[in-house]
């Protein structure tokens, strides 16, 4: 609430707040005394003359003792929180306390207590970082904290998130290009091909002729029908298919498929084209952690060579 860009905003939550209070007080006051009401006889009536179902009738008397007192409690704790700390609109508070402080001081402290760790691999090869049982165990928190939304907490994946326990790259698998795709992210973008291919046979074709290439059930003169045309796809993903990491352009001849290899699915792609990016991590979490975090990630795919060479 400090950051009000308009002064009238602080106050609309400050008196706001004030008369939600001020109300409370009043409500309390009025409903703790006992309300002397006489009847035709002169004597005050026990009840207040409200009766439901011919026989539930409302007595007149005042709200229970331990209630209001506890109640009353309750706002006068709140009329300390608010002198202590941040309510009224941008008042600060006598401590001066606030979340972004307290995160802050959190982090200094995680970083004076987890750092050294940090430090000590950080100056390890990754390959070795991987090795290393504390490493790993750490990589593994900070992937099910930051990536398992994505990729799984079993880092498998699903559709539009690429498997990090297969050997198939988009970029490549080597540790250090692993790293670079944690510290600054990745971009995917496949131009829809709809209109450079013409009509929907040319694109029914090129998509039997790409199914075609991994394996695929695909219609034999379809699929020779789409292969020329398959020269518009040729700058990305290369005349046999096989891709381009340099681009992150996909290896169209294996059984990997990032969105689905299903004839419609091809077809969706080629027509509408794909689009598709990972956050960059460096800024937020740091390159040393980066760095762990990237080991882990490498192993998940290469733990036989990892452990063998450990040994």
């Amino acid at each position: 609430m400090a950051d009000f860009f308009n002064e009238f905003w602080h106050w609309y939550v400050a008196v706001i707040t004030v008369l939600g209070i001020v109300g409370c007080g009043i409500l309390l006051w009025s409903q703790s005394s006992y309300r002397v009401k006489l009847g035709a006889d002169g004597k005050p009536e026990k009840t207040t003359g409200h009766v439901w179902d011919e026989d539930l009738t409302e007595l007149n008397t005042p709200m229970p003792r331990w209630w209001i007192v506890l109640f009353w409690l309750t706002i006068v704790f709140s009329i300390a929180y608010l002198v202590l700390y941040p309510g009224l609109g941008s008042y600060a508070g006598k401590l001066g306390w606030n979340s972004s402080g307290e995160y802050k001081a959190e982090l200094k402290q995680a970083r004076l207590e987890f750092g050294p760790v940090f430090a000590k691999y950080a100056q390890q090869d990754l390959k070795a970082v991987a090795a290393d049982p504390q490493a790993h165990a750490i990589g593994e928190r900070l992937f099910l904290t930051y990536c398992a939304q994505c990729h799984g907490s079993d880092a498998r994946g699903s559709k539009g998130f690429p498997n990090l326990a297969d050997r198939d790259w988009l970029h490549g698998g080597e540790p250090a290009v692993i790293k670079q795709s944690i510290m600054q992210g990745r971009v995917g973008n496949m131009p829809p091909m709809g209109a450079a291919l013409g009509s929907d046979k040319d694109i029914e074709s090129v998509a039997h002729y790409v199914r075609n290439l991994s394996g695929l059930t695909a219609d034999p003169i379809k699929v020779a029908f789409g292969k020329p045309k398959f020269a518009a796809c040729v700058a990305c993903h290369g005349v046999e298919g096989k891709g381009n990491p340099l681009l992150g352009a996909p290896n169209l001849a294996d059984k990997t498929w990032l969105y689905g290899g299903s004839q419609e699915t091809v077809m969706e792609t080629i027509r509408k084209g794909r689009s598709n990016s990972m956050p960059a991590f460096g800024e937020f979490l740091g390159e040393e952690k980066v760095h762990v975090l990237a080991a882990y990630v490498w192993s998940l795919s290469n733990e036989p060579v990892v452990m063998a060479q450990a040994k």
